[in-house]
């Protein structure tokens, strides 16, 4: 059953790309006793995604922090290596959280995985954005088209806190 608003996020493991190179970070390093507006999108690089999701929260990140969020950050069923580019391409580098969830752990964990292997893409993620704060979700908008941004973008999420 998908996540909804109420329930707590399972336990599981990102990569993040450091000085040193990919490191791992736990669902709780990054959620514990803070406030996250989280996105995710089906792929780092695609039109969508890069040309209206990140940009929504990318351009956002002053109002979601005057609104008490700790962190925005963002997740991809992708590796570090290619969050890392996609963070320096879109600006979103030291601004946004990327986490990789190269294996579609956190996707699966939370059933919002999205079966695009039809289309050569494999297993990806829901887009979707939440609000979760101490590791509790608070609101959850799941698009139900992976290429439409209607009600998952930054300004949708904002209007929720």
């Amino acid at each position: 059953m998908p996540i909804k608003v109420g329930d707590k996020l399972p336990t599981t493991t990102f990569r993040v790309m450091t000085a040193e190179g990919p490191k791992p970070k736990t669902t709780d390093e990054i959620f514990k006793g803070k406030k996250v507006a989280l996105f995710a999108v089906p792929g780092a690089f695609t039109p969508t995604c890069s040309n209206m999701h990140m940009p929504s929260f990318l351009n956002n990140v002053a109002a979601f922090k005057a609104k008490g969020v700790d962190t925005v950050a963002v997740t991809a069923v992708n590796d570090p290596f290619v969050m890392k580019a996609w963070a320096e391409k879109t600006g979103g580098d030291g601004k946004i959280d990327f986490l990789a969830d190269g294996s579609a752990d956190f996707a699966k964990g939370i059933d919002m995985v999205l079966d695009a292997t039809a289309g050569g893409l494999g297993i990806r993620s829901k887009r979707y954005s939440m609000l979760v704060d101490d590791g509790v979700v608070k609101q959850i908008n799941v698009e139900e088209a992976p290429g439409k941004c209607d009600i998952s973008g930054g300004e949708a999420l904002l209007k929720q806190i």
